[in-house]
């Protein structure tokens, strides 16, 4: 039965809030000096009623303010999840949860490592495996040696987990 929690949704590794942190700064410094930069330079260009720059640098402002909010929220809202506590499951194996570390083996016999992390995170083709993604959560709740299947575009796959650190 895969593990769920409440604030799932708000789960991120230290690296992940890391990241957030760092982008926020970026657009909280460097991305509204440039759209005060484009506003100041088309202000210039004369009747703002017919200005096209001034109302496109307005509408990235807008848009940027609003980035900015939802990354203040998700920063506010984030759980940071140890990484180095693997759960244990009856038999002593790992069971895979938010920040293992798993290998497995499709039904095709090809081994795939993924790391799970927060959506924020996810990047299939690094090995970062968002949570809220199927697969992870097909995998999550699950321990070493058993099978989880997912319905997926192409179909259905399946994973014999190997191992989860």
């Amino acid at each position: 039965m895969p593990h769920e929690s409440k604030d799932a949704a708000n789960l991120i590794t230290a690296e992940g809030l890391r990241k957030l942190n760092e982008e926020l700064a970026a657009l909280e410094e460097g991305g509204r000096r440039e759209i005060a930069n484009q506003i100041r330079t088309a202000r210039e260009w004369g009747d703002l009623s017919e200005n096209a720059e001034y109302h496109a640098a307005k509408n990235d402002q807008a848009h940027l303010e609003t980035k900015i909010m939802r990354l203040r929220e998700k920063i506010t809202a984030a759980v940071v999840v140890d990484e180095g506590s693997v759960q244990r499951g009856a038999r002593g194996a790992g069971v895979v949860a938010f920040g293992s570390s798993v290998r497995v083996r499709d039904e095709h016999g090809a081994e795939h490592e993924w790391k799970i992390v927060s959506s924020h995170e996810g990047s299939p083709a690094q090995g970062l495996l968002s949570a809220e993604s199927p697969v992870a959560a097909a995998l999550i709740g699950r321990a070493v040696g058993e099978r989880a299947s997912v319905t997926l575009p192409r179909g259905i796959r399946s994973f014999e987990i190997l191992s989860v650190s």
